[in-house]
């Protein structure tokens, strides 16, 4: 499985380093940007809680609570805006992957001899993700820098990013980098935040994103960066602080 993988790369590695059970193309660098939220991404204990108490707990939140969808129908949602069933064989990028979860998600839906690969900076999350996941179960990792994504254009069949746009520094240049790691005609699946349309919320909002390194997309805003991104048939859903949006690559 990580032949594939490597073919995948632009360059590959002319010593692949897999001592972790993941492929590592950082080492011990550290990005730059560092936020409240980028550290605890990168720490020891978040990985261990992320996928059955964090993720449920504040995900579920932000969505409405019951209002929302839950942990399961994201899956399934992204499942389907992916079109992993009606791709077989297919090839598919999942962007800071975190523990994995999303991963294993997307791997259920493959069909034939498909793959996820599944990205992160961050060590502790991937250490998370390899000892979660069973061999032989069509995903592999690679700790790489998300925004600057080390694959050649066109490699993927599908790309998903669940849970991670609105951490990074620079949004919509990481956008720009899932529209070239993705083919023509690929599709692409976003979970990130909503900004609340009433003002005095919005401006409590952007005073929590300073804060603690977390960005809120209004609707429109995510809608005109995918259109940017030479992505296409943009559909979106909203729940609470949450929203998805799924496209096509032109």
């Amino acid at each position: 499985m990580t032949e594939r993988v490597l073919k995948l790369l632009d360059p590959a590695p002319p010593e692949p380093d897999l001592g972790h059970g993941y492929l590592d193309l950082l080492g011990e660098v550290a990005g730059p940007h560092d936020t409240v939220a980028q550290r605890l991404m990168r720490s020891a204990g978040l990985p261990r809680i992320y996928e059955h108490v964090w993720r449920p707990v504040v995900f579920g939140l932000s969505k409405g609570g019951p209002l929302g969808p839950s942990t399961a129908e994201e899956y399934a949602l992204a499942r389907e805006w992916l079109g992993l069933a009606e791709t077989p064989d297919a090839t598919v990028l999942d962007v800071a992957c975190g523990p994995g979860n999303v991963s294993r998600a997307l791997a259920t839906g493959l069909t034939g001899d498909g793959l996820v690969v599944g990205v992160d900076a961050s060590a502790t999350m991937l250490g998370r993700a390899v000892a979660d996941t069973p061999p032989g179960s069509g995903v592999e990792y690679v700790r790489c820098d998300a925004v600057d994504l080390p694959f050649r254009e066109g490699a993927f069949d599908a790309v998903c990013c669940y849970g991670a746009l609105y951490l990074f520094e620079d949004p919509w240049a990481a956008l720009a980098g899932m529209a070239r790691v993705l083919r023509p005609g690929g599709r692409l699946v976003v979970l990130t935040t909503r900004r609340p349309g009433l003002p005095v919320v919005g401006h409590g909002m952007g005073a929590l994103s300073d804060l603690t390194g977390i960005r809120m997309f209004s609707p429109a805003e995510l809608t005109e960066a995918l259109g940017t991104a030479g992505f296409s048939t943009v559909r979106r859903r909203s729940y609470g602080l949450m929203q998805f949006a799924g496209a096509t690559l032109a």
